[in-house]
């Protein structure tokens, strides 16, 4: 009676696949020495390395010298010289370019430190403050617009995007405060108050509350949303306060510097007195600057980091831990410290300089090393605003130039694209 499994079929012998033979290889394994020396003696390293290296790229490890199936194929690879050493690859070199990318020539850009007249929106727009209009200059499409404001306002004084972009708050020297719809260039709201003390500073908490530092170092935060737009009044400083930054991560902190050599730090989440609840007193007051105090910004990838550079008798960087108010570390720069931004995605700050030089500084955070340093305004750098894309940093000086300059070649996911966006920009000059 036959079985219903299927039988096996037994071979005596197995036949070689001729077609998935190296002969080549078949021949020199068979006519090789062995390993150990006849004499007894040892192999030298080198030989020992040379025979790892020739089995590794040229034999593959392979040990059999008869094929009983097709070999797969495999993928062609680029084979060492023997005749060059092996050297590991060399890690790419970053080159940061000492010329900018484009220069915009700017007329009527005022010569004074305490303004704030530069501003780098989230929709890709820098906004430049003259004495007398507002340019705007669209980064991806190099287009610009003038926001002419109303007459006999006096200079203006302090530029600031809103987080959304929806509105430009622009102050003049009367004291005035618009807040300017981009697309339409009209006021869509604002406050008017001559008792008032110029508008030094500004920076948004949110899309509705904007913190205001005036001339005479009252600091004021204002809900547009509400008919008694005051909210609360930050008392500390004694003199102008031209800076004013929120922190990033968290929004709960904010720094201020002044004309009265101070930095504070105000905590939002800070209980006020039921005597008076729209005041709110500092966390900590700094006081180690020898000059006016303009330069302050937030690490953004440490909540509780604040840079801050002193004037033309300080030339002084200083790194500060808001829980606990220490100073961490202070580096004389050599020159009056007027801007400093903190890089978006690595511990690099960058600095802007006065006389003698007038120079871009590149440091290396916490080291404190200099990457960097790069030239050509002829006046002191009084802005910095970074692009809101990272790797472009916008300058504006005393020289009436606004420059435009890459801060590393490679700072993207697709550098080439992004360098050559940058490059195809046309020429070098524009005047506006």
């Amino acid at each position: 009676m036959s079985s219903s499994r299927s039988r096996r079929v037994e071979y005596d012998r197995f036949i070689p696949f001729r077609s998935a033979m190296d002969m080549d290889y078949a021949r020199f394994a068979l006519t090789r020495p062995s390993r150990p020396q006849r004499d007894g003696s040892r192999e030298s390293p080198s030989s020992v390395a040379y025979q790892k290296l020739l089995d590794d790229c040229i034999l593959k490890n392979r040990s059999r010298i008869l094929a009983f199936k097709t070999a797969p194929e495999a993928p062609a690879s680029k084979l060492p010289q023997f005749d060059e050493p092996i050297r590991p690859q060399k890690k790419q070199q970053r080159r940061i370019p000492k010329e900018p990318e484009r220069v915009l020539v700017i007329r009527g850009l005022l010569d004074d430190n305490v303004l704030n007249l530069l501003d780098w929106g989230s929709n890709n727009v820098l906004a430049i403050g003259l004495e007398d209009a507002v340019y705007l200059w669209d980064a991806a499409n190099e287009s610009t617009k003038l926001l002419q404001p109303a007459e006999d306002r006096g200079p203006i004084t302090c530029i600031r995007w809103s987080p959304d972009c929806a509105v430009l708050a622009v102050a003049y020297g009367n004291s005035d405060l618009a807040l300017i719809d981009p697309a339409t260039g009209h006021v869509v709201d604002g406050m008017e108050d001559e008792n008032q003390a110029p508008v030094l500073s500004l920076a948004w908490r949110s899309n509705s509350i904007l913190t205001v530092g005036r001339f005479d170092g009252t600091v004021v935060d204002y809900d547009f949303r509400k008919d008694d737009m005051f909210i609360c009044f930050y008392n500390g400083h004694r003199r102008g306060v031209c800076s004013l930054k929120w922190s990033g991560l968290s929004g709960r902190y904010l720094a201020s510097g002044g004309h009265d050599k101070l930095v504070h730090i105000w905590d939002a989440c800070m209980p006020v007195s039921r005597h008076r609840p729209r005041q709110r007193q500092w966390l900590h007051r700094i006081s180690s600057h020898t000059s006016i105090v303009k330069a302050v910004d937030w690490c953004p990838t440490r909540s509780n980091l604040l840079a801050s550079g002193g004037g033309c008798n300080d030339h002084c960087v200083k790194f500060w831990n808001t829980i606990n108010g220490a100073c961490l570390n202070s580096i004389d720069a050599g020159s009056e410290v007027c801007a400093l931004l903190w890089d978006k995605n690595k511990s690099e700050l960058l600095t802007s300089h006065g006389s003698p030089n007038n120079q871009l500084t590149l440091w290396n955070y916490p080291s404190m090393t200099r990457v960097a340093e790069v030239s050509g305004h002829s006046s002191r750098v009084l802005s910095l605003a970074g692009s809101p894309l990272g790797g472009v940093v916008a300058s504006a000086a005393a020289d009436e130039t606004v420059r435009l300059g890459l801060l590393q070649h490679r700072y993207t996911s697709d550098p080439k694209i992004e360098l050559e966006k940058w490059c195809q920009m046309g020429y070098n000059a524009d005047t506006f």
